[in-house]
Parts: structure tokens; C-alpha cells; sequence
């Protein structure tokens, strides 16, 4: 009983520590996201740019990130899972390093596009490490404890943002991910276990190349179509064109393809994904689109310190943080729809 206890003490143990390195590479990258909305207004000053062009900043990141997410299951059954969360822990430190110590607006914009590229694996990676690392009965517990340390980053994020802003330099922002990143590494490879690879899956590189121009233009027609009139623009009509061409044929191409889509399309025949994609797709417009807009309109037009648009922007994460812990107290008692 003893030998049981203490292995079972240290299977705990292990766990715990495995969970702590997740989120910690989770919290650097959502950190990120909340953090630099505060600066946006002080970037736009230091940069000489206007409101369209330091959205850029944000939407860098986001269209990087989305572009390849995707990429996350190939990546980790070619390469392993460890070392492909660990190469995007260290690529997104290091991108940060390099966003803080950009000298201008093409820089910064660069950079937050590698952090979008280092950036997109961590949170499905994340995740994935949790649900192996815990039983089936104790993924829904795990998980609220997962996001209840995820939601550091918003509540967090907006306040730190604000104060560093304040009484150091909006390069700041992007610096504090450093130490996040250090102890992150740290922990996965101390205590992460490497999976199996499996190279026999080829990559479908004309879907994620028809994907990729199908999202860049969309975003590209978003960004640019406010300040060119929209459709009154022939650039806009364009980028339309390209996005409404890249989507049909990334569609069309991966019903058709036979082996290895790059997208599976039976995964959106499960109806509780399908509704669960779309529910968060509601959730992520209203979500990035306020953190976008709320920090230049409380500074610009409301004229509220940065340090109090911190303070207005946290109490989101609070009320996120307090749902997950109700979530996982729930969890196992009650049907999870």
C-alpha cells in the first residue's frame, strides 16, 4: 500500500507540474493577446501610424495564427508533440523579444507575425497534453483548472498592460512573455513525454496554400475595405475575389481529395462539434473585436488614464474564470450540453 501511495503521489505530482508548464506556455500566449490591446493608442504615437495601421498589430497576429493552426496535427505526428511545443514556446519568446525591440511599424508588424506563426500550436497543443495527461473521467475538471489559469491572461493582461505602459514603455508589453517562456520550456522538458510520430501522412500543401489565400484576402478586404470606400475600390474587389476564389477551391479541393486533406471533412458531420464551431465563431468576433476597439475608445475619446482602461477590461476575465471553476464543479453531474 505504501509503494501504491507513493506512486500514486508521484503520478499527482507529475501531472500537476505538467499542467503548471501548459499553462504557463497558454497564459504567455494569452497574455499576449489582452496585453497589447492597452498599448495599441502609445504603438500608434511611437510608430507615427494611424488608427488602420496599427490594427495591423492585432490582425498580424490573428491572421497568422489562424492561417496555421491547422498546421498543429500534422506537426506534431511528423515531428512529436514535445518537440513541436517546445519549438513554439521558444520561436513565440523569442518573436516577443524581437516585437519589443522593434524600431518600426513594418518591424513590429513583421515580427507579430511570427508570433502568430510560433503562437497558433500552443493552446490545441495544450490541450492535447492535458486530456492524455488526465483519465477520461477527469478531462472535464482538468480542463476548467487548465482554463482557469488560462484566464490569468485577460484579466491580467489589461491591468499589467496598462501599468507598464504607464510608468515604463509599451516595449514591456511584449518583454514580460519572456520569463513565461523561459519557465515553460523548463517544465516541458523536464516533465513532458515525447509521443509517437508517424510520418506515413503526407501534406496537403495546396490546401493549406488555397486556405491561406482564402483567409489573407478575406483579411486583407476587411482591414482595407474602411478606409477605400469599400467596393467603390478596385483593390477591395480584388481581395474579395481572391478570398470568395480561395475558399471555393480549398473546399472543392478537400471533398475531393481522397487521401490526407488537409482538412478531414467527415470531423463536421459530428453535430456537437459543428455547433460547437459555430457557437465559438459568434464568441470570437464579439470577443476580438471589442479588445480591438475598447482601449483607443476609453483613451482617445473618453480620455480615461491607461491604467483605469486596464482595470475597465478585467473584470471580463473574471467572470470568464469564475464559469469554468462552476464548469468543472459541474462536470461529471450534470450532461455537458
Amino acid at each position: 500500500m505504501n509503494a501504491e501511495a507513493v506512486q500514486g503521489d508521484n503520478v499527482a505530482m507529475r501531472r500537476g507540474l505538467i499542467t503548471l508548464s501548459v499553462m504557463l506556455a497558454t497564459i504567455m500566449q494569452a497574455l499576449d493577446t489582452t496585453i497589447a490591446n492597452v498599448a495599441l493608442p502609445h504603438m500608434q504615437g511611437s510608430m507615427g501610424a494611424t488608427q488602420d495601421q496599427i490594427s495591423w498589430v492585432l490582425t498580424s497576429y490573428i491572421v497568422a495564427a489562424a492561417i496555421c493552426m491547422p498546421l498543429t496535427g500534422i506537426l506534431s505526428s511528423h515531428f512529436g508533440r514535445k518537440r513541436v511545443l517546445l519549438s513554439a514556446v521558444v520561436g513565440f519568446t523569442l518573436a516577443s523579444m524581437l516585437c519589443g525591440a522593434a524600431q518600426s511599424l513594418d518591424q513590429i508588424v513583421l515580427f507579430r507575425l511570427l508570433q502568430g506563426v510560433f503562437g497558433a500550436s500552443l493552446v490545441p497543443l495544450s490541450q492535447s497534453v492535458m486530456l492524455d495527461t488526465y483519465p477520461p473521467e477527469k478531462h472535464g475538471s482538468a480542463m476548467a483548472v487548465w482554463g482557469v489559469g488560462v484566464m490569468v491572461g485577460p484579466i491580467l493582461g489589461p491591468s499589467l498592460g496598462g501599468w507598464l505602459t504607464e510608468y515604463y514603455n509599451w516595449r514591456w508589453v511584449f518583454y514580460i512573455n519572456v520569463p513565461f517562456g523561459i519557465l515553460a520550456w523548463l517544465g516541458l522538458v523536464a516533465f513532458l513525454p515525447e509521443t509517437e510520430t508517424n510520418r506515413g501522412r503526407r501534406f496537403d500543401l495546396t490546401g493549406f496554400l488555397l486556405l491561406a489565400l482564402g483567409i489573407g484576402a478575406l483579411q486583407m478586404m476587411l482591414d482595407r475595405g474602411e478606409t477605400l470606400d469599400w467596393f467603390a475600390s478596385s483593390e477591395v474587389w480584388i481581395e474579395a475575389v481572391l478570398a470568395v476564389l480561395g475558399m471555393y477551391l480549398f473546399v472543392v479541393h478537400i471533398m475531393t481529395r481522397r487521401e490526407h486533406p488537409f482538412l478531414e471533412p467527415q470531423m463536421f458531420r459530428d453535430r456537437n462539434l459543428s455547433v460547437g464551431l459555430m457557437m465559438i465563431f459568434v464568441v470570437g468576433i464579439i470577443l476580438l473585436a471589442t479588445m480591438a476597439l475598447l482601449p483607443p475608445f476609453l483613451q482617445n475619446l473618453k480620455h480615461y488614464p491607461v491604467i483605469d482602461v486596464g482595470l475597465v477590461l478585467a473584470p471580463r476575465g473574471v467572470g470568464t474564470m469564475v464559469a469554468m471553476m462552476i464548469v468543472g464543479r459541474l462536470s461529471g453531474r450534470v450532461d455537458a450540453r
